[in-house]
């Protein structure tokens, strides 16, 4: 599934974080479609120039989301060149297999910089700019955001932490126009798991077990969980925040 070229957010502009491949590579290329400008950031700048070839409309920068500083910096960037923000789209994150007994105070550090404390300060570095031109955050949560995962309790926690985050926000931005909404999606074809430094044989494990779990009988695919992005950036969208949309093929209800 593909977004075809709209212009219903022509002029605007986003930014997406995790822009070099999976969910973030689609929804930067499924924005530019639909006529935003967009800031593609993320740690790997080949990638990411792979995926502003997809599209004009995509601007890359590469950067660490989690130094000091880096959030006002690509808050700045996407205001130097194009002066408006006005959509944020907090898609980087990592999955970590951290069972109790190897739990490691390191690792529960970086997971949480990565998946919360950084969504947060970008956010608090585009408030400015959203409050502006009333504009909106998108988060990106899991379906384990809102079911447990045994062996990763703490990459569940910190999606929990996502949509705890997308529903306060909502309330306390509402009366600004702010408007603050997640999705949640299901397994997804991505470099997630490999990134999560599996082998291979167990990644495909996971992806046969995760098939027999979902109803709709499949994995998604990036460019699904785009669309729906897509929707949720739509001015059309105006009377919907706080909400955490699952887009996972059934498996909320499994």
């Amino acid at each position: 599934m593909t977004v075809p070229p709209t212009g219903r957010l022509q002029g605007r502009v986003a930014i997406v974080t995790g822009a070099g491949s999976g969910i973030g590579r689609a929804t930067a290329v499924a924005l530019a479609r639909a006529g935003a400008h967009v800031l593609g950031v993320g740690r790997r700048a080949e990638a990411l120039r792979r995926t502003a070839g997809e599209h004009p409309g995509i601007v890359p920068l590469p950067a660490d989301i989690t130094a000091d500083g880096t959030p006002n910096a690509v808050v700045e960037a996407a205001i130097g060149r194009w002066g408006r923000l006005d959509v944020l789209v907090n898609n980087a994150g990592a999955t970590e297999v951290m069972p109790l007994a190897d739990t490691d105070a390191r690792r529960v550090a970086a997971l949480l910089a990565l998946n919360v404390t950084a969504p947060s300060l970008l956010a608090h570095a585009a408030l400015p700019h959203l409050r502006a031109g009333r504009g909106t955050i998108i988060n990106l949560s899991s379906t384990y955001g809102h079911r447990p995962l045994p062996g990763a309790a703490h990459y569940a926690a910190t999606k929990a932490a996502v949509e705890q985050l997308t529903r306060s926000w909502a309330l306390e931005l509402a009366a600004d126009g702010v408007r603050v909404n997640a999705l949640a999606p299901g397994p997804t074809e991505s470099e997630a798991l490999a990134a999560a430094g599996l082998p291979d044989a167990v990644v495909e494990r996971i992806k046969r077990d995760e098939i027999a779990r979902i109803p709709l009988g499949r994995r998604g695919t990036p460019e699904e969980v785009a669309a729906w992005i897509v929707h949720l950036a739509d001015p059309a969208a105006a009377w919907v925040t706080g909400q955490v949309l699952a887009v996972d093929g059934g498996l909320n209800l499994a």
